[in-house]
């Protein structure tokens, strides 16, 4: 029999292409669907960033990745909130627009707001208590009966000095309460509107430095750390040392110890993983270098262990950026990574049945060859063992439509040579019709 690549497309019948091109087609169809399915939508061209206060630390660090997506043409609408209470709020209201969030450690977990995943922590958020008077060490019991102010309903620093100030019984009355926060409360610190004041945020946070300056005001440091530490698992103790801020003037004055919840990065589940990948470089860029309490490349980490951190969170500090991303543009990478999800079906079904069809449609053309090569073959016997000299009519009748068949049935001229083959072997069977005939017929 000829060999396949002998076969050219202008040689098969409509039908035989129709039969087996149909179902070749409608496989290939079916691959391409399955793996659509697994084609993410593209990434949207924006999203919400809930952060903080307009003077705080989380608005200047969602500036600072507004910047940098921009370049990737991502427009990042950096919200004002109330802070990390508020902003875990905002993230678990379906109705809200909000996708992304900045979150102090220790405001919530994923029990009370599910649907909800991790990036990681990029900084250590450092409690500052700053105080007038006496010092107290770390005894935040002497802070009973001030009047002390810790930052607005829906902040992070409220909610964790509520819990420091209720440990050690400080929070209830005669102490004062002042919704006060950031620049407000330490300005009513330094003209004595308040008696100590909680803050949380960086070092360069003008609020705190100014009052780091301030030789009238106190920093309070929490010797005692391991045990709150121990109480509060999500917050860590660092050290400013003395001189860290300013060495010219010894700025601390001595060793501080504070505590600090990390800053942590939180999205909605189904906030989009190309967006993922983009939100993991940018907080690499902003947060890698070293800091007064960070070593170099110590954020992002995968610190936080409130919410599950997502998938493509955990790849990044694993292995970094996705391949396509570090050499090529974000939208051709992700144009490319959803290119390459629909190639599979042609790389692993239609390529396979492309050299599949011609060996089934070569099948289809040898099956007739033979079929009629057994009715030849049947007639032939029946000739030889049973020949009937009345029916010497029909056998030429069937001898000739099989001929018929052969010859008018279209045929590929690959197998041309075994047409005519068969139809000289009908010839020999017409011959043997003949003679047994004349055999018969009475002289």
């Amino acid at each position: 029999m000829p060999k396949l690549r002998n076969i050219k497309l202008s040689q098969v019948s409509a039908r035989d292409a129709a039969i087996i091109g149909i179902p070749a087609l409608l496989v290939v169809l079916a691959a391409f669907w399955v793996a659509y399915q697994f084609v993410k939508p593209a990434p949207p061209d924006s999203f919400v960033l809930s952060t903080g206060r307009e003077d705080g630390a989380y608005y200047s660090v969602g500036k600072r990745y507004q910047e940098l997506l921009a370049q990737q043409g991502i427009k990042v609408d950096v919200r004002k909130s109330a802070g990390a209470v508020d902003n875990l709020q905002q993230l678990a209201d379906m109705d809200s627009d909000v996708e992304v969030g900045l979150v102090q450690a220790g405001t919530g977990a994923a029990d009370e707001y599910p649907g909800l995943l991790s990036l990681g922590s990029v900084y250590f958020e450092p409690v500052w208590v700053f105080y007038r008077g006496s010092p107290m060490e770390d005894q935040l019991r002497n802070l009973k009966g001030k009047r002390i102010a810790v930052g607005a309903v829906g902040s992070g620093t409220r909610k964790l000095a509520t819990q420091l100030l209720l440990v050690n019984e400080a929070w209830s009355p005669p102490t004062r309460i002042s919704d006060l926060g950031g620049d407000a409360a330490a300005l009513a610190l330094q003209k004595g509107g308040i008696d100590a004041v909680f803050l949380i945020g960086p070092a360069e946070s003008p609020s705190i430095s100014s009052l780091l300056r301030d030789r009238s005001i106190r920093l309070m440091s929490f010797d005692r750390a391991p045990a709150y530490t121990k109480a509060f698992p999500y917050l860590a103790a660092v050290k400013l040392p003395e001189g860290g801020i300013n060495l010219m003037h010894n700025i601390p004055p001595r060793d501080i110890t504070l505590l600090a919840p990390t800053a942590n990065i939180v999205v909605k589940e189904d906030f989009h993983p190309a967006l993922i990948d983009l939100m993991m470089q940018a907080m690499a860029k902003v947060h890698n270098p070293p800091g007064v309490f960070q070593a170099s490349a110590e954020f992002p980490a995968p610190r936080d262990r409130e919410f599950p951190i997502s998938r493509e969170a955990e790849r990044f500090y694993k292995s970094g950026p996705p391949f396509l991303q570090r050499y090529m543009p974000f939208w051709a990478a992700t144009l490319v990574d959803r290119i390459i999800v629909l190639l599979v079906p042609i790389i692993a079904v239609l390529l396979p049945m492309m050299k599949i069809a011609p060996w089934l449609y070569s099948w289809r053309i040898r099956s007739r060859l033979y079929r009629w090569y057994g009715e030849l073959k049947f007639l032939e016997l029946e000739l030889k063992e049973r020949f009937d000299p009345q029916l010497a009519a029909q056998y030429l009748e069937r001898l000739d439509d099989l001929d018929n068949r052969a010859h008018l049935k279209p045929t590929p001229g690959a197998f041309a040579a075994d047409v005519y083959t068969l139809r000289q072997h009908i010839d020999m069977v017409r011959s043997l019709l003949k003679s047994r005939t004349l055999a018969a017929t009475p002289s």
